[in-house]
């Protein structure tokens, strides 16, 4: 983490974050599979413990910390980062058919917060060009499908968008993810209502379990979400059958930024991630878990940086955490002190 933060973060941080973004990709592509770099990566990042095997909506995950969706959107990258030691991989957000999201800019960092500024808009290239990857992967790393509907779809047709990537998906993921609390594809969160969404994941979960090996499917909520609204998510959740949820997605609240107002301002619209989120993802997780009476599983993200984060995030109730911004700011070999944190405190 020191030699990321001293030489390769300042290299990096002087490139817009998409360009950064693109960069890394096509380094960590180039580079990882090449047998000597390959032998040093897995030395560096692999940590494993027994202590740190979870068993959650009936998968088996190595190890509770995750990569989160968004930074792989398209699944081009699986057996790259499962060298980094993550225990499980979020891809995506999926859609039916291609779309290059939001006009650039639509990234933006806030280091005085150790923060993101994403309106990326699900730009993706397509479920169907996903799975053709997938199908080559050889890792043996657990996927998570992150899907959602084409910003051209409405909403009272989103389900169809949410059916065609359960089905194309259905036999290359381990689990489901309906993203629903995105704030940048417009009048999506509207599906977050109690009656369409009730009626979405209903939809969602009878075509999974017509299946022969039906999936876990998980629900993405937003931060945002007032007491009120958690209490339906419990409910959907209970009624509905799906498998859990994940808490949280990224927030349109920007009153807990250090950041100059103005300056914030000026970048537009879009949701934010990073510290700024830990509190009030964490509130969500133990409102969810301690209402629900721990009933369904929940996997925390936001704000995790260091393992303590994360601990923090299990004891509010999580079963799993998952990175992004924290392994900006931090590093990849942020996963390793996750874990060796875990390990040393669930030991004790």
């Amino acid at each position: 983490m020191s030699v990321y933060k001293s030489l390769l973060k300042p290299f990096l941080f002087k490139k817009s974050a998409e360009e950064a973004h693109h960069f890394t990709f096509s380094l960590t592509k180039n580079t990882f599979n090449l047998p000597l770099v390959k032998s040093v990566i897995n030395s560096m990042y692999g940590y494993e413990h027994p202590s740190l095997e979870r068993e959650v909506f009936g998968l088996k995950f190595r190890n509770p910390v995750g990569l989160a969706a968004g930074f792989d959107k398209d699944a081009k990258l699986i057996d790259e980062m499962a060298m980094l030691g993550f225990g499980f991989i979020e891809i995506g957000t999926l859609t039916p058919k291609p779309q290059d999201g939001n006009p650039l800019p639509r990234l933006f960092r806030l280091p005085e917060d150790e923060a993101l500024v994403n309106r990326m808009g699900f730009n993706n290239g397509g479920v169907d060009e996903a799975v053709k990857r997938l199908k080559k992967r050889t890792s043996k790393v657990l996927i998570g499908g992150n899907i959602g509907k084409n910003k051209v779809t409405p909403n009272e047709n989103a389900a169809s968008d949410y059916l065609y990537c359960l089905d194309t998906l259905h036999a290359y993921v381990d689990y489901f993810v309906v993203n629903v609390s995105s704030p940048n594809t417009p009048n999506l969160r509207d599906l977050q209502e109690k009656e369409p969404l009730k009626q979405l994941l209903s939809l969602v979960k009878v075509r999974n379990d017509e299946k022969d090996h039906p999936k876990p499917i998980l629900l993405k909520i937003a931060p945002d979400l007032t007491d009120g609204q958690l209490d339906d998510i419990i409910e959907i959740v209970k009624e509905t059958g799906i498998d859990g949820v994940i808490a949280t997605n990224t927030t349109i609240d920007r009153s807990g930024l250090r950041t100059d107002a103005s300056k914030v301002d000026a970048l537009g619209a879009g949701g934010v991630s990073g510290k700024v989120l830990g509190k009030r993802s964490t509130e969500v997780i133990r409102y969810l878990s301690e209402k629900s009476g721990g009933t369904f599983p929940i996997i925390g993200v936001g704000g995790i940086f260091s393992a303590q984060d994360a601990i923090e995030k299990l004891e509010a109730g999580a079963s799993l955490v998952q990175v992004y911004s924290g392994m900006i700011y931090e590093g990849p070999g942020l996963m390793k002190a996750i874990k060796k944190g875990l390990k040393e405190h669930y030991s004790k």
